[in-house]
């Protein structure tokens, strides 16, 4: 079992910058890929970006790639999602994901098993 709890949500103005972390526990972390996610209002659940297990190679959805950034901290079992220059349309409820048996960075949301809670990003414009 994978538990994943995001944090570091809130209300940003257009431009700014937020930094969302996921805490991980359960399974040894540092074993599996894992992914974050988003869903605004009346649309379907995307991809935003995903790391390997090892850190070393990370994908981008297209709409946030040059903004976003992912990393992991094994020794801490924490996921972060720091995002810049963000736009309204970033507005959504962004997931952490994660999958033991998934080692590669994956952007399918049917790869992952484990989901956190959400936390809701707004941005004004």
């Amino acid at each position: 079992q994978v538990q994943l709890v995001e944090s570091g949500g809130g209300l940003v103005q257009a431009g700014g910058s937020l930094r969302l972390s996921c805490a991980a526990s359960g399974r040894t972390f540092r074993n599996y890929a894992m992914g974050w996610f988003r869903q605004a209002p009346g649309k379907e659940r995307d991809f935003v970006a995903a790391i390997s297990w090892t850190g070393d190679s990370t994908v981008f959805a297209d709409s946030v790639k040059g903004r976003f950034t992912i990393s992991r901290d094994n020794a801490k079992n924490t996921l972060s999602l720091q995002m810049t220059s963000l736009k309204p349309e970033d507005t959504a409820v962004y997931y952490c994901a994660a999958d033991p048996s998934l080692v590669a960075a994956s952007r399918a949301a049917s790869e992952y098993d484990y989901w956190g809670q959400g936390t809701q990003v707004t941005v004004s414009s």
